[in-house]
């Protein structure tokens, strides 16, 4: 449990050269309050991290991603000259919710990313900030990374001017990409590890790891880890519209 939740972001605690980890008095404080959530309240892991990034007891990710897709979309909405009240209207999502998002107070899902893209005519590549061409090789810590909603990582593993768009998706138990979204193009993906059902219309497929799935991306489509292990799935878009 302590590892979804380190996951999650909830607590990043340093690590040792052999790899052990080292928890500060504010990560145990913190972890005895997730554990009351979970025990005392039922919620599950994303709940905990939302709740807890609500109450201001969460730190912001390192790499400040967050921070630069909210700068982004608040550059948007500015250059079009557009108030928050009519682009939430237009998106189907609450005021203070996109006013969170664009001050960095909250990350959206997949599924609302996706819905922003779309009004704002771009794309979800876009808030990666993938500036430039990637090289033939990118090792894990160069790749550009998205914290889309509690629970789902999205790790950009090419970039540039290329026709796929493949990504490394982590995704903790019971996340999921929030709304059922659809875009031009294909998608391939392959679950490396644990277990992902996704949903096309109204019929549901359950995979688990080694199992590969194709269809196109203009299918309206919803996903979820149903599991109790995060799951790991290589994702590969064609062309970048995702």
């Amino acid at each position: 449990m302590i590892r979804s939740w380190e996951n999650l972001g909830l607590t990043r605690p340093r690590r040792t050269e052999s790899k052990y980890r080292l928890y500060s008095a504010e990560d145990v404080k913190l972890l005895k309050r997730a554990r009351f959530l979970r025990k005392v309240r039922g919620l599950n892991a994303p709940a905990i991290v939302e709740l807890l990034r609500r109450e201001g007891r969460t730190r912001p990710a390192a790499d400040g991603n967050a921070g630069a897709i909210g700068t982004h979309l608040r550059q948007l909405r500015a250059k079009r000259r557009l108030s928050l009240a009519q682009v939430a209207r237009a998106v189907g999502i609450s005021v203070g919710f996109l006013s969170a998002l664009e001050r960095s107070q909250m990350s959206g899902s997949v599924g609302t990313l996706r819905k922003l893209a779309r009004f704002y005519k771009t794309n979800i590549l876009d808030f990666f900030d993938a500036t430039g061409v990637s090289s033939r090789q990118v090792q894990p810590q160069q790749r550009k990374v998205l914290e889309a909603g509690p629970g789902v990582r999205m790790e950009l593993l090419a970039w540039g001017n290329t026709v796929m768009e493949p990504h490394l998706f982590r995704v903790a138990p019971e996340a999921s990409s929030g709304d059922s979204y659809a875009h031009a193009g294909e998608e391939f993906l392959y679950v490396l590890r644990g277990a992902l059902t996704i949903t096309l219309e109204d019929e549901e497929y359950r995979l688990k790891a080694g199992d590969s799935f194709y269809f196109e991306s203009a299918t309206p489509h919803y996903w979820k880890n149903p599991g109790r292990a995060e799951t790991l799935v290589l994702w590969v878009n064609t062309p970048p519209t995702f």
